[in-house]
């Protein structure tokens, strides 16, 4: 099975005021750790959607590995899902869809979602955790020419609650890992995978944006294999 993992990573973030991708974590930024799950789950193969922010983004985010589909029209809330399915290898059997502003996700749940969804009549799956249904997703190739109709990246949702599709809901630990739309969600994020000294005194605004790394200087995760179909990695997608 071919799988492709698709992050999207297009968004704005008015309510922050700075790039949300840019957001200090785990000792890089926000969208770097989304990027490192998602190679860690070793897709076959890996894109990713920017927006407005899609400069500095190469600047300072390590993007080697992963195909880049520059969507700057994501920003008004158009979808940056259609215009990434031009570039998904024609080999793929689906989409493992995950999201630049949630690095709580783990190759571990994405691996559980491609193993239930491998067999070919399994259009649609999502992953469930204790309060409900977030990322990661999966969508057949079957159900691309419905993505292309998407106006923006949330109305996957409302393609999943259509009904228009059979679902397989695949159990995740815990709660849905928390997603960055503004301030507070950052502050929660940060001290809940972050504990020290953020934790008591979270910042209340904007706070530095850590310096470019140097490309050659890293080392990307090895990527390993779960044997699901001889696939490499996840298994699934990232």
């Amino acid at each position: 099975m071919f799988v492709t993992g698709l992050v999207v990573a297009a968004e704005g973030s008015p309510r922050l005021g700075v790039p949300k991708q840019l957001l200090s974590y785990e000792g890089g930024t926000l969208l770097g750790a989304s990027l490192e799950t998602a190679r860690d789950c070793g897709f076959d193969e890996l894109i990713v959607t920017l927006g407005g922010a899609s400069e500095q983004v190469h600047e300072r985010v390590d993007l080697d590995g992963v195909r880049v589909v520059e969507t700057p029209h994501a920003d008004t809330g158009s979808s940056s899902i259609v215009p990434a399915l031009d570039v998904v290898d024609r080999r793929t059997d689906g989409i493992v869809l995950l999201l630049g502003d949630q690095p709580g996700v783990t190759s571990a749940t994405v691996w559980s979602l491609v193993a239930e969804v491998g067999g070919p009549s399994t259009p649609i799956g999502v992953s469930r955790y204790d309060d409900g249904r977030s990322h990661p997703c999966w969508f057949g190739r079957e159900v691309f020419g419905e993505l292309r109709g998407l106006r923006s990246d949330e109305d996957v949702w409302d393609l999943i609650d259509s009904g228009r599709h059979p679902i397989t809901d695949v159990d995740a630990i815990g709660n849905a890992p928390q997603r960055v739309e503004d301030w507070g969600d950052y502050q929660s994020l940060v001290s809940k995978y972050e504990p020290g000294p953020l934790e008591d005194n979270p910042p209340a605004g904007p706070i530095a944006i850590p310096q470019p790394r140097s490309r050659s200087g890293r080392r990307l995760p090895r990527r390993g294999r779960d044997g699901v179909e001889g696939r490499d990695a996840t298994g699934a997608g990232r």
